[in-house]
């Protein structure tokens, strides 16, 4: 097995959160990305970049961390209970962006790294991340974009690479209190170590860097669509399964907050307005109904769009 580059992924982390925050603040056209850079007395800490209140993103996050630590919390352990109290680093970047627009959707990403070395032992390592899309009003067009954006990212990677994480994520974005997906799905893996270090690397590197091609022309798209109070209530309400999801469900804040992680680049995924209507249902045959019924269903777009 090959033993893990811990700084040539860190250099690429940074340089990754650099390039997404440049794309997306010249997309928007008004307001840059503020910067904050912060420590934790355990160990680490990270730079977390936030946009507010833009021409097109009312609010976004693109956070780095470096954290590590003596003892693993308790998420991280759960299926590998040989690591407790193993010394670990964990890194990453991971971003949220929700536009002001109801007709542009919701994005998130991540790609991390996480190594623990038991003593006595040889340095035990895997990848993470992916990426996924959350509409309110869909388009069948950006659907299949964004999936043959993660298709072509996985594609040098193996032949069911981008099949079976895309069934992880259809299967991982699932609100079962509710019954229905996240969003549209796109990549998600987790514990990813084939053995090779390099490779492995490469993986990641293509699924982070794919994400800006992949959600940058649909935003563009969408970001000067025309909406009233009804579509901008309809979003506020769909982004409550935003914030569910996230506060009972999501990895990545299991681990932040039982780390010691700070709180605030944590919850920076979380919208800046949103709303919780009772037993709320859309009109038979309107486009808010069409979500559901079209679009939150855990479909294949590639392939019932013969594409």
């Amino acid at each position: 097995m090959s033993s893990p580059d811990i700084e040539a992924v860190r250099k690429y982390l940074l340089t990754l959160q650099s390039n997404i925050c440049k794309e997306l603040s010249q997309l928007d056209g008004k307001k840059e990305f503020v910067e904050e850079r912060w420590s934790r007395p355990e160990g680490g800490g990270g730079i977390s970049r936030v946009i507010s209140d833009g021409e097109v993103i009312e609010k976004g996050g693109v956070n780095f961390s470096h954290v590590m630590g003596d003892t693993m919390p308790p998420s991280a352990t759960a299926h590998r209970p040989q690591l407790a109290g193993a010394p670990w680093q964990a890194m990453g970047v991971s971003l949220v962006i929700h536009p002001h627009n109801p007709y542009a959707p919701t994005s998130h990403a991540n790609v991390r790294f996480f190594v623990a070395t038991p003593p006595d032992s040889e340095p035990v390592w895997w990848f993470g991340g992916g990426y996924d899309l959350t509409p309110y009003y869909g388009f069948d067009v950006d659907c299949v974009h964004w999936h043959k954006t993660a298709r072509q990212a996985c594609e040098p990677f193996g032949d069911r690479v981008y099949e079976d994480f895309k069934r992880w994520c259809d299967e991982y974005f699932y609100l079962r209190h509710r019954n229905e997906p996240r969003g549209i799905g796109g990549l998600f893996f987790d514990d990813h170590n084939t053995g090779d270090f390099d490779r492995d690397f490469a993986f990641m590197q293509a699924v982070g860097d794919s994400y800006i091609e992949a959600y940058k022309p649909i935003l563009a798209a969408r970001k000067n669509h025309d909406y009233g109070e009804r579509e901008r209530d309809f979003q506020l309400y769909r982004r409550g399964r935003y914030v569910e999801f996230n506060l009972v469900y999501d990895r990545g804040t299991l681990f932040g907050l039982q780390s010691g992680g700070r709180t605030e680049s944590i919850l920076m995924s979380l919208p800046p307005l949103v709303r919780w209507d009772y037993n709320r249902l859309p009109e038979p045959g309107s486009a808010e109904a069409a979500l559901t019924e079209h679009y939150l269903t855990a479909r294949n777009w590639l392939e019932d769009n013969h594409d």
